[in-house]
């Protein structure tokens, strides 16, 4: 399918010259082109627009989590029939693997999934490789090491009617995928058997699982089914299973993998052990072969991304495959608020670098893991080949970068100018904004408060609530699907 817009806006104010000159650029091959729009001048509805005429899948390029939730959302309305997809960290919570010298503290990587945002990237991953009316809305973490895209397509299981697939070949294949069987509680990722039937559900769907029937060695149908009631969807000739995990590789390859880290383990302990360091040496022994043992048996390991350079096959300092990997050679990349989404890609690698230097100095990993790591910036330039920044304030980089080609959005659509700001006297500055809360509140309107610290806005929720008043906070620490959900019903009126 090609991009389909939906909307109820038109063109107006300088969105008509906007999207005509973005999109004038993008045929031309520009590489680089800056959005310079105020607040509120629909830079978003020129954006959408000019993905429409373009027709080029698009990546969307956000510095925070609560940023992509709401251009997810927006473009979801833009584009329904088309697969918008949103691509985040899945950590509710993470403590990054870590080693103190100074207090010989070392500090296991503990990590708390969400299992809806694991879902959520694999569906984006594969909905980039069976189609191409594809807009991934991503945060930062976008730039961080994924397994191959290769390795990923070749792993994929294609179901076809009539063709031979033996049963417990089926099997073993979803369980190489990271699909687990489950024969009691059917949950995305895992396959349940009942005689000649296969029931999969897909780690990336929702609603839909698929059933397989199985004859004399042969596929003798394949329809999809809803997980909780088992009600048939529709007959498929063919059904596409993608892995359950980003970090997977084929047998043979993982092979020569294993032999790959065999060969390095070697050579790095003889490094320790000439510099005298046989505690290290013990240490990155025994986990090192651990890990091989996991690999061999079971195709992953706790801490597989650390491998990731030998399964993939690169050499040492190539840059890792990460989302944008999984995009065609010919793609759109749109940086939204680039004056700080730039900063904050710039800023990933040397942070990691560090941080695994001393894991590598004392033992902990390999060298090779220095290799799975955000991208560096110059690595992010490359594969971004068409770049549209989009910003109110851009920095000197977009503008030396996009060498004249800067189209300006000034008028909004609305006519509407700034609203006036006035500074009030901190004195009573509470009985004031409760005031104002109420006027508003009278009007069904909304009021924002923003405070210095997050401590500030527990305390101020936690006031205004006790005075009857319909507010919550929100802040960094609240998961990320919590703060869509306040998000949502803040615009439907839930609370004040």
């Amino acid at each position: 399918m090609g991009f389909t817009l939906k909307s109820n806006f038109t063109d107006r104010g300088d969105q008509p010259a906007a999207i005509r000159n973005l999109f004038r650029n993008v045929t031309d091959k520009v590489k680089h082109q800056t959005l310079l729009g105020v607040t509120g001048s629909g830079k978003t509805y020129t954006i959408a627009r000019v993905i429409k005429e373009a027709q080029l899948p698009t990546i969307i390029i956000t510095h925070n989590k609560t940023l992509t939730a709401q251009l997810y959302s927006e473009f979801k309305t833009f584009f329904p029939e088309n697969a918008v997809e949103y691509f985040v960290s899945y950590y509710d919570y993470y403590q990054p693997e870590a080693y103190i010298p100074q207090s010989d503290t070392y500090i296991e990587k503990d990590a708390s999934i969400n299992q809806r945002i694991e879902r959520l990237r694999l569906k984006a991953t594969s909905s980039l490789l069976s189609r191409n009316d594809v807009i991934i809305v991503a945060s930062v973490s976008c730039i961080y090491g994924l397994g191959s895209p290769e390795n990923w397509k070749e792993m994929m299981i294609v179901l076809e009617k009539d063709k031979e697939y033996f049963r417990a070949k089926l099997a073993s294949d979803l369980t190489w995928i990271q699909y687990c069987r489950n024969d009691y509680e059917f949950t995305n990722g895992s396959f349940r058997i009942r005689g000649a039937t296969v029931d999969i559900y897909p780690a990336y769907t929702q609603d839909e699982a698929v059933r397989v029937k199985i004859e004399e060695d042969k596929v003798s149908e394949i329809y999809t089914i809803h997980p909780v009631t088992g009600k048939k969807l529709k007959d498929c000739e063919k059904y596409v299973i993608y892995p359950a995990a980003h970090f997977i590789t084929k047998s043979d390859t993982l092979t020569q993998a294993i032999d790959a880290i065999k060969l390095e383990l070697a050579h790095r302990l003889k490094e320790l052990k000439g510099e005298r360091k046989f505690l290290e040496a013990e240490r990155l022994k025994m986990r090192t072969e651990y890990d091989m043992e996991m690999l061999k048996e079971t195709g992953y390991c706790h801490g597989i991304e650390n491998y990731s350079r030998h399964i993939s096959g690169r050499a040492p300092g190539e840059p890792p495959f990460c989302l944008l990997n999984y995009f065609p050679e010919n793609f759109l990349a749109i940086i939204d608020e680039s004056h700080v989404t730039l900063p904050q890609v710039r800023g990933m690698y040397a942070g990691d670098r560090s941080r695994k230097e001393t894991l590598v100095k004392h033992g902990f990993r390999l060298p090779s893991a220095l290799d799975n790591r955000p991208l560096r910036f110059d690595e992010f330039e490359k594969l971004t080949d068409k770049a549209i920044y989009v910003s109110a304030t851009p920095s000197d980089y977009e503008l030396g970068k996009s060498a004249g080609k800067i189209i300006e959005q000034i008028i909004r659509p609305t006519g509407l100018i700034d609203p006036e700001v006035e500074i009030r006297p901190v004195k009573d500055q509470v009985q004031d904004l409760m005031i104002e809360i109420r006027n508003r509140a009278e009007k069904k309107q909304r009021v924002l408060v923003t405070t210095l610290t997050k401590k500030m806005a527990e305390n101020l929720a936690e006031f205004l609530s006790s005075k009857n008043m319909n507010v919550k906070y929100i802040h960094s620490e609240i998961n990320t699907l919590q703060r869509i959900d306040i998000l949502k019903d803040l615009r439907k009126g839930e609370f004040d």
